[in-house]
């Protein structure tokens, strides 16, 4: 009867609920988790619901709003020749330098993970200007690329017509997005690297048995079985490179002329410079449309070539 009763027992307690917090454990925790979620409501949520008030206003910063429908975004696609000039600066960065940042980095993986020594410190060499400021690696680009710098004494030791890249207007926008890859590169680098390093050696070698040859090798295993990693690194490195900001303030200020001038850059002229805090705000709608109809179409091609293990 007694061992019946305890069997009882357990079983209860084996289909009895847990509960995951003691009386007051759950007030607690709120309370040191007050200050991060009043951090996020002060300095996230706010701000994002005020832009989106501010977009339909003609606030100049000082003084008091005042409401103007969608004047802003009629204004900005209608009567602002500048803001082409502008969007089509940003999607050409964002085109190259996402080709270019995502074809350097898989080549630069691919050949790290070939090395039988030293990987480990390859990583981290390519890792490593991730880790400065985007401020610093501009500003030490900027006095390269200037006129008369070092970048100038090379080209005319080569003999090639390359001069003063950030005067020109063909020019300045390849330097800036040269820096972005030297700064930017080793992020994908890494985790590229990682992703290789976990496709089975096994695929790998019954492939080499069977013929494949090491381009075969790695187009149709390698690259296939690391797909989500690139789709993933893809939409990480087109997002960022539509915000592009801190390179274009630094070393062009959107020059010379406009060929340079981003989105980004441009919601801060106006609304840091020119005090259209209303206007810049409906610019930064529209980049934030932007990044989420290039994200959903990278989301929406994934399905034709990212390979998910079931």
């Amino acid at each position: 009867m007694m061992l019946d009763k305890h069997r009882s027992a357990i079983t209860q307690s084996k289909t009895r609920p847990r509960r995951w917090f003691r009386a007051g454990e759950g007030r607690t925790a709120f309370f040191f988790l007050l200050p991060g979620l009043i951090g996020i409501l002060l300095f996230l949520v706010l701000p994002i619901f005020a832009s989106i008030a501010l977009s339909f206003t003609d606030w100049q910063l000082l003084g008091t709003p005042h409401f103007v429908g969608f004047a802003n975004y009629t204004r900005l696609f209608t009567a602002d020749p500048q803001f082409w000039t502008v969007l089509r600066n940003t999607v050409f960065f964002t085109v190259e330098y996402l080709i270019l940042n995502i074809v350097v980095s898989l080549g630069l993986a691919t050949w790290i993970s070939s090395l039988k020594f030293g990987q480990r410190w390859f990583r981290g060499i390519f890792f490593l200007p991730t880790f400065t400021p985007l401020i610093a690696v501009a500003i030490v680009w900027m006095l390269i690329f200037t006129s008369g710098g070092l970048f100038d004494s090379l080209m005319e030791r080569l003999s090639l017509p390359f001069s003063g890249v950030l005067n020109s207007q063909t020019l300045a926008m390849q330097a800036v997005i040269l820096t972005s890859i030297w700064a930017g590169v080793g992020y994908n680098t890494v985790l590229f690297n990682a992703a290789l390093d976990m496709v089975p050696a096994s695929y790998l070698e019954a492939a080499r048995i069977d013929g494949a040859t090491a381009w075969d090798r790695f187009w149709k295993i390698r690259l296939p079985l690391i797909s989500p990693t690139l789709f993933f690194g893809t939409v990480m490195t087109a997002i960022t490179s539509l915000q592009v900001f801190d390179q274009i303030f630094v070393m062009t200020k959107g020059g010379p002329g406009s060929a340079t001038a981003t989105l980004g850059y441009a919601i801060y002229q106006r609304g840091f410079q020119n005090f259209q805090m209303g206007y810049a705000s409906a610019i930064a709608w529209v980049m934030f449309a932007l990044i989420m109809a290039l994200t959903a179409l990278q989301f929406w091609f994934q399905r034709k070539w990212v390979h998910y293990d079931n």
